[in-house]
């Protein structure tokens, strides 16, 4: 079956391109206005650096994945490049803000499958990829659900909704092929008269079905928030399920909302399977490995997610996600899904 590929990381600094010509600010690709906060007055204008973003041009690409499985000799042995060194204050201010503009969060997401009903609902654990491993999130589908329902929590072990470690979660409608994140706010059954408490959506994720047992890679969209002109995230606030992320997006309402797809991989003749540049960040092959982009730069990756082990994935986000969204985006596509494999 064809799946997503790795690729090798051939290049060394010596031959990746210079990027001195003039690049657009990622960081407008994702601004949609909003209301400001009052209180701060000076906009964060920091340009993304190429090699944090790990940015290449079509031409480097190409180069690369014609170049997979020939040249491991001269592969240095750092597979993985560890993320940079971000300072985690308090976890659960730093999970919800996006990532800095410019720096790429490297993270690590470990499946956990020990325990009585372990095939059915692991423990998925994800840490800063760097030699401190720090702890960020935990996440895990709930039982007695009728659709699936993940809990993300920023303590390991205390995985409860009512908890004050719940810090979000992740819905699926009954077909297992749209998702929804919604932060630790309330429902909006529960709202308060200035509907201050009622959760935020933080991003949608859809699987296209394939029809007809047609085996090839999955195709995904993903919605977010907008950013505001201080790069922060525009509220999205719900009051019923008619005014979501999922439905404007449906409804081509995207004022405040942005769109993203998962980059299109490349069939490649002499792998005989489609395959993606991530960079040596990505060593297994597997559908579940995707790269997250904005149509309007390609190049930019978003995110990207691909398994490293059995049990292990490499998880990297950039501006303007953040922790939370990540990691929902990465727990949707370890789900069953229908006719969409």
């Amino acid at each position: 079956a064809a799946t997503s590929s790795d690729e090798e990381d051939d290049s060394d600094s010596s031959t990746k391109p210079i990027r001195s010509e003039k690049k657009k600010n990622p960081a407008s690709l994702f601004q949609t206005g909003g209301d400001p906060p009052k209180e701060k007055k000076s906009k964060k204008k920091v340009p993304p650096k190429g090699a944090e973003s790990e940015e290449e041009t079509p031409e480097m690409q190409q180069k690369n994945s014609n170049k997979k499985g020939k040249a491991k000799k001269s592969k240095k042995k750092e597979e993985r490049p560890p993320s940079p060194v971000i300072e985690v204050d308090n976890l659960e201010e730093f999970v919800l803000q996006p990532a800095p503009q410019g720096v790429t969060v490297k993270c690590r997401v470990t499946r956990d499958k020990r325990g009585m009903d372990r095939g059915l609902y692991p423990t998925y654990y994800l840490h800063l990829d760097n030699d401190k491993k720090v702890f960020l999130l935990a996440g895990r589908k709930r039982k007695k659900s009728k659709t699936s329902n993940y809990l993300i929590s920023i303590d390991p072990t205390d995985l409860s909704r009512g908890g004050d470690n719940f810090i979000g979660k992740l819905r699926s409608n009954l077909m297992g092929t749209r998702f929804t994140v919604f932060d630790n706010g309330a429902n909006p059954d529960r709202a308060n008269a200035d509907w201050s408490n009622v959760r935020q959506e933080l991003s949608a994720v859809v699987y296209e079905t394939n029809v007809l047992g047609f085996k090839g890679p999955r195709k995904m969209t993903v919605i977010i928030p907008g950013m505001n002109a201080d790069c922060e995230r525009v509220p999205i606030r719900p009051r019923n399920d008619n005014d979501g992320l999922l439905m404007r997006w449906q409804n081509r309402n995207m004022d405040n909302v942005i769109e993203l797809h998962n980059k299109a991989p490349v069939w490649n003749d002499e792998t005989q399977s489609y395959v993606l540049n991530f960079h040596g960040r990505v060593t297994h092959a597997s559908v579940k490995n995707f790269q997250i982009v904005h149509s309007s730069d390609p190049d930019y990756i978003v995110m990207q997610f691909g398994r490293v082990a059995d049990d292990a994935f490499t998880m990297d986000y950039n501006y303007p996600l953040c922790a939370v969204q990540a990691f929902a985006i990465a727990l949707s596509s370890f789900d069953g899904k229908l006719a969409c494999e």
